[in-house]
This record gives C-alpha cells, sequence and structure tokens, in this order.
C-alpha cells in the first residue's frame, strides 16, 4: 500500500506537534510547515521539515511544490496555522489587530487551499481539515476581530467541501474550546484547565477524518468542547 501524504501548516506549534506526532503514528508521510521548524523537531523518517510561511499565495505554491517533488501527492491537508487577540471591542479595535487576526486565521488558509486543491483535484480525492474555534459560531465581548476571522473560515471550508465533492475531496472545519496548549496555559494563569480541550484529542479527531472512517464526512463544523460545553 502506498504511503499517504499529510500536509500540516503551523506543525511544530502547541497543537500542531501532536496532530504531527498522530499522523506520523497513523503511518502517514507527514510535511511539517512552519516558518521555523527544523528536521530535529520529529525524530521520525516519515517526516520532512518544511520551513515556509503563508502570507502569500506565491509562499503556498512553492511550499506545495516542494511538497509534490518530494512526495508525488497531498492526500490530507491539515490548517493548524492560525493565533487570538482579543481585549478590546469593536470600536475600539484598531486596523492592525483586525488585518493580523484576518491574516493569520483567514488569509493563511485561502492561500493554501489555493495551491493544495489543483494538486488534489489531479489525483482525485483528498482530504482538507482546519482549525476554527467556538468562537466562529458563539462570538463574545472583546474578541470581535478573532470571531470574525474565524467564522470566515468556516464558511471558507464549507464552500471548498461544496465545489470540490465531484473531485472526492472532502473538507471540514473543527471547532475546538480552548485547547491546553503551553501558550494557553502562560496567557491564562489560574483557570479551570479541566474544562479545556486536550491536543490529542483533535490530534486523534484529525487522524479520524483524515482516514477511510472519515470517507462521508464533509461540508462539518465539528464542536470539540470537552468539559467547557
Amino acid at each position: 500500500m502506498t504511503r499517504k501524504t499529510a500536509l500540516v501548516t503551523g506543525a511544530n506549534g502547541g497543537l500542531g506537534t501532536h496532530v504531527t506526532k498522530a499522523l506520523l503514528d497513523a503511518g502517514f508521510t507527514v510535511a511539517g510547515l512552519s516558518p521555523r521548524i527544523r528536521q530535529s523537531d520529529f525524530d521520525h523518517p516519515n517526516f520532512i521539515a518544511l520551513p515556509a510561511t503563508l502570507d502569500s499565495l506565491d509562499a503556498a505554491k512553492k511550499a506545495v511544490a516542494s511538497v509534490m517533488a518530494r512526495c508525488g501527492k497531498i492526500d490530507v491537508l491539515a490548517h493548524l496555522v492560525g493565533g487570538f487577540t482579543g481585549g478590546q471591542n469593536i470600536a475600539a479595535t484598531d486596523d492592525s489587530t483586525w488585518h493580523r487576526m484576518f491574516d493569520m486565521n483567514l488569509n493563511s488558509a485561502f492561500h493554501i487551499l489555493r495551491a493544495v486543491i489543483p494538486e488534489m483535484r489531479k489525483t482525485g480525492g483528498g482530504r482538507i481539515i482546519a482549525i476554527g474555534s467556538r468562537m466562529a459560531e458563539e462570538p463574545a465581548a472583546t474578541i470581535g476581530a478573532y470571531s470574525a476571522s474565524k467564522a470566515a473560515l468556516v464558511s471558507l471550508i464549507k464552500t471548498v467541501a461544496l465545489e470540490n465533492k465531484d473531485a472526492g475531496i472532502t473538507a471540514n472545519v473543527i471547532l475546538p474550546g480552548t485547547i491546553a496548549t503551553p501558550a494557553n496555559l502562560k496567557d491564562i494563569p489560574g483557570a479551570d484547565v479541566s474544562t479545556w480541550v486536550q491536543p490529542n484529542s483533535i490530534a486523534s479527531l484529525i487522524v479520524w477524518l483524515a482516514g477511510d472512517a472519515g470517507e462521508d464526512v464533509t461540508g462539518a463544523a465539528i464542536p470539540v468542547y470537552g468539559r467547557g460545553l
């Protein structure tokens, strides 16, 4: 059986590390994309470090071309790149914060999707999985830029699912609550972390969606709220 290839963006982040390891353990070749990723970040023969950004379509196309040259195909795109900025109401939110949230949470996805989808269509299928947020559907005060960018991501992924169902490509977005990553643990001291979502839970769901069992799930926004429901 030919080994499947997964492209993981944000592969060495707080969530990305778990997702990359889970996909490697499941038998995938994983190309891990991140600006400062190194081959030594994952001690596995089927891991490929892909130092790159997704700040333009050109950068995304170059990254995808590199994976295609090495692996010949991309079976799975797990898009984990994103960021959070909050603390101000809409009236006080400046242009820089607004654009930063959309660059990180929406435009990065837009770039990599435009680079990956044509290659998946050529090979006759693929799985696209993105990380959204509970706040995409349940916005809260003072995080308007973040919520809006994640809501737009949900719409984008659902559109991709509709546009590519004819080619056997599925596209889904996971909506986690607060994830127990090192960054969140540092930034929110004293929080009740027992209600947070564990990274391994999301990683396991991504592996399931990427596998045979997930072939009939597409166009879904999947809530993963844990005990914080």
